[in-house]
């Protein structure tokens, strides 16, 4: 291979990595605030944590107490209702026996929190 061919080789490889990167950091964004957002409310937050930890412990009474728990500030207005679903997608996930995935989908949902 020539100089000459090289540089437009090594000029079109450098161009794709940095439209690789915009993309990643494009999917990064709308991905993390795409997320339903939970309210500032410190017993919400108290719980979800919770949560995480009896899918993490695999302890189906942490769940359903989390469940119960999630259940009253959906009644009281305390839980967005797109938030409720994602949360409630993971204790339905955690239910049929699907533990890890569902912590897995609890952490990003949990990650993805702008306040926290």
């Amino acid at each position: 291979m020539t100089s000459e061919h090289s540089a437009p080789n090594r000029r079109l490889v450098i161009g794709l990595c940095g439209l690789l990167a915009l993309a990643g950091i494009a999917l990064f964004v709308h991905w993390r605030w795409s997320q339903p957002q939970l309210e500032a409310d410190e017993d919400v937050f108290k719980t979800v944590d919770a949560l995480f930890t009896a899918l993490t412990s695999q302890d189906a009474g942490r769940l359903e107490d989390c469940e119960r728990r999630l259940d009253g500030y959906r009644e009281e207005d305390r839980l967005p209702p797109a938030a409720a679903k994602v949360l409630d997608r993971v204790i339905e996930q955690a239910h049929a026996g699907d533990w890890e995935p569902a912590a897995r989908r609890l952490y990003d949902f949990m990650l993805a929190q702008r306040g926290g």
